[in-house]
């Protein structure tokens, strides 16, 4: 894994604000993108690590995950359960770390699927995107939100349309003055001319839902 961010072009990130002017406005008012993967994701050992992670933190809060994350390392030792460790540990220890039946069911079934061949993580970054969400998304309980989550940050792709996130939604909303957060299927097409940084738009749709959420708290 490499420890460098990847970053785009000062050509293409011109060539971005040109295709959307609304968003040109926002990169100019918010910090500079500082490139993905992040600094946890490139931390993680492998990619078997970062997409466990991602499990345990869907649907939580940063400090709710980030407790139950540091209870399951504990089973272990000083990391994550590596895949041949976890599967050797009871569905009751990991509950009892704070994690549902649910969660505990797809690391199950992560650490089985990568210890028998059925998950070929080791070929994560020869795969299109389409083609990584269509194979990672075998696993239970793991769909194309996580699947993105994971090229974002741990694979540092660029033209990444994260349509399913929340936080992205919200953002979109602000950006265009809507009513209600677009659909994912609304939300895909308002990306398109985002490409080839799709993954960089994102990013500032949650710098900007950070900004809004700021200003209302000062209000």
């Amino acid at each position: 894994m490499t420890s460098t961010a990847n970053l785009p072009t000062a050509a293409q990130l011109a060539a971005l604000r040109r295709a959307d002017p609304r968003l040109a406005d926002v990169m100019r008012r918010l910090p500079q993108f500082p490139g993905f993967p992040d600094a946890v994701q490139r931390a993680d050992a492998t990619h078997y690590h970062a997409l466990a992670r991602a499990v345990v933190y869907q649907q939580l809060s940063l400090k709710a995950a980030a407790t139950i994350h540091a209870r399951v390392v504990q089973l272990a030792g000083a990391e994550f359960p590596r895949a041949e460790a976890l599967v050797r540990l009871s569905s009751a220890q990991l509950r009892a770390c704070g994690l549902s039946a649910a969660k505990v069911r797809s690391l199950q079934d992560l650490a089985s699927r990568t210890l028998d061949g059925r998950l070929r993580l080791e070929r994560a970054g020869r795969l299109a995107d389409e083609e990584l969400v269509e194979h990672v998304t075998q696993v239970h309980g793991i769909g194309p939100w996580t699947v993105h989550m994971f090229l974002l940050f741990r694979l540092g792709r660029l033209d990444v349309g994260a349509c399913g996130d929340m936080g992205v939604q919200e953002g979109l909303r602000y950006l265009d003055g809507l009513a209600e957060r677009p659909t994912p299927a609304q939300a895909l097409r308002r990306m398109e001319c985002w490409r080839p940084l799709r993954s960089v738009g994102c990013w500032y749709m949650w710098r900007l839902l950070d900004a809004e959420r700021a200003a209302v708290k000062r209000t």
